[in-house]
């Protein structure tokens, strides 16, 4: 006797629909599987069978044959255990196969018959909506990221006889449609603009680099607040919507990261790795990639502290996401494509020792502190919008502790500028100043006499390049918006040239 049933595999971001079909014939007893499955994958039939005798479910003594088709793609993973035990007892008679039809199924089985969850269910039950199925039959501890998926019928099963009484009588196991917690997201405890001491021009720097969604790149000796103002970018930013943090939810539910009671991203993601991270650690590595630091920064901030202790193999990995907004990874199995479109944040001391120029406390000699700023190369250095310095703090400012605005102030300011960004861009496939490319740069930053005078003699006296010009106008686009002016004024493009001098300071 012949059976299927709808499952699904998750190959980069992507979701394939596997058709998991069973066949149950006379012959020598058996359990085959082809379809060009895995180790992982093989292992399902010891786990189903042994799950079916502690279950009481007995399989007749006959020739068992799964296939897993299109046959041309590596199956991997324990999310088929599920779907092949379904397949299988509708093929030995146990169910109807037409109780199978438009139902998708994903699951790992224990050898006592409990379903424990798998990671990639969100982006699995959004295919099945796409599809038009009936329902999905998912593990229970997958349930709530299975429910933010709302026109979708989903069902959390525990064990193999909750799937059987769940797929007879289904009308047993509906739900109302599922309600998304409007809990807020709690600001991190202590974290605020607020604890900033002094730092104006600094913290000018950060409220315009996230008021545009620029890249941003603080300079500074060590001690003097480069980590504090990295750390407080995401607080200034503009709470999630629920699509995007469904999007988000979607990256971490593939990456498997997750939790079992509150599964929606409700706060921008602030990934921070290590500098001794390796190259796919940030862009993503295995055979069938998953999602690196790169795309889980995706919507939210990637900080890299200490730039250039970074290999420089990693940092050169940026150049690509940093201008499509998305990682292209090639793989012999084929090409998979993440989502990178991330602010970063980076910091750094200007030589080994992090006094430079400061030569009465700097010990690095000029050979070293080249090779130290060459480990950033100029066209990474041109891919960031905003270099600003951060000196260190006067004694009498640390004494006083006089508090700058907080966060919530400088949000406020923030959300107002992205509105004006979104209403102009809405005919546009972007939404921020810093997503500008040279054909739209034409028609939306429009400079004033004087401006353009302006921008003229500085590209010729600084030599920058077509991209450094680039993003000069998108800066000062940006400040403009802060101004609420229609055109770039000579005042946006004086303070949007200063952002970019200090390069020249230490990169010359």
């Amino acid at each position: 006797m012949f059976a299927s049933v709808l499952s699904a595999a998750i190959f980069g971001m992507e979701v394939r629909e596997i058709q998991v079909e069973a066949d149950v014939s006379d012959g020598l007893p058996s359990f085959t599987m082809v379809g060009f499955p895995s180790a992982q994958v093989r292992e399902a039939q010891e786990r189903v069978r042994t799950a079916f005798k502690n279950n009481r479910l007995s399989l007749p003594p006959k020739r068992v044959t799964v296939n897993f088709a299109p046959a041309d793609m590596k199956k991997e993973g324990a999310g088929f255990d599920l779907p092949v035990a379904a397949a299988v007892m509708a093929a030995a008679g146990i169910l109807e196969p037409e109780l199978l039809k438009e139902v998708l199924i994903v699951g790992e089985i224990s050898l006592n018959g409990e379903i424990h969850g798998v990671s990639g269910v969100l982006p699995r039950v959004i295919r099945a909506r796409e599809l038009g199925l009936r329902f999905c039959i998912i593990p229970q501890e997958n349930l709530r990221e299975g429910r933010l998926v709302r026109d979708m019928q989903v069902v959390g099963v525990k064990t193999l006889t909750d799937m059987i009484c769940c797929l007879k009588e289904p009308q047993m196991y509906t739900y109302p449609e599922p309600e998304v917690e409007k809990r807020e997201s709690q600001e991190e405890k202590g974290v605020d603009f607020a604890d900033i001491c002094g730092q104006e021009a600094a913290r000018r720097a950060a409220e315009i680099a996230v008021s545009g969604f620029h890249n941003i790149l603080f300079i500074g000796p060590p001690g003097s607040g480069k980590t504090m103002l990295a750390r407080r970018l995401p607080t200034v930013m503009p709470k999630l919507t629920f699509e995007e943090s469904l999007e988000i939810t979607k990256v971490y539910s593939v990456a498997g990261l997750l939790t079992e009671k509150d599964p929606l991203i409700r706060k921008r993601p602030f990934r921070s790795p290590h500098h001794t991270s390796s190259p796919q650690a940030l862009a993503g590595g295995g055979r069938i990639p998953g999602p690196g630091e790169i795309t889980l920064a995706h919507r939210g901030v990637l900080f890299l502290d200490e730039m250039p202790e970074f290999s420089r193999k990693s940092l050169e990995i940026l150049r690509q996401p940093l201008e499509d907004k998305e990682i292209h990874l090639s793989r012999a199995a084929g090409t998979y494509t993440f989502p990178a479109s991330f602010m970063l944040a980076a910091a750094m001391n200007p030589c080994p020792c992090g006094f430079y120029p400061d030569m009465n406390r700097c010990r690095c000699t000029p050979g070293e502190i080249t090779h130290y700023l060459g480990k950033i190369s100029q066209p990474l250095l041109e891919r960031i919008d905003i270099c600003t310095e951060v000196p260190a703090v006067s004694f009498s400012k640390m004494k006083k502790r006089i508090q700058g605005e907080s966060s919530a102030k400088i949000r406020e300011r923030v959300e107002a500028v992205q509105e004006i960004q979104r209403k102009r861009y809405q005919k546009e496939e972007i939404c921020f100043n810093g997503e500008l490319d040279g054909r739209m740069l034409e028609k939306y930053c429009v400079l004033t006499r004087a401006a353009e005078e302006i921008l003229e003699q500085a590209y010729g006296q600084f030599q920058f390049s077509t991209r450094a010009y680039h993003k000069i106008l998108k800066v000062a686009r940006t400040i403009a918006d802060m101004e609420k002016s229609e055109k770039i004024q000579s005042e946006h493009i004086c303070e949007a040239l200063t952002y970019r001098a200090y390069d020249k300071k230490y990169w010359s």
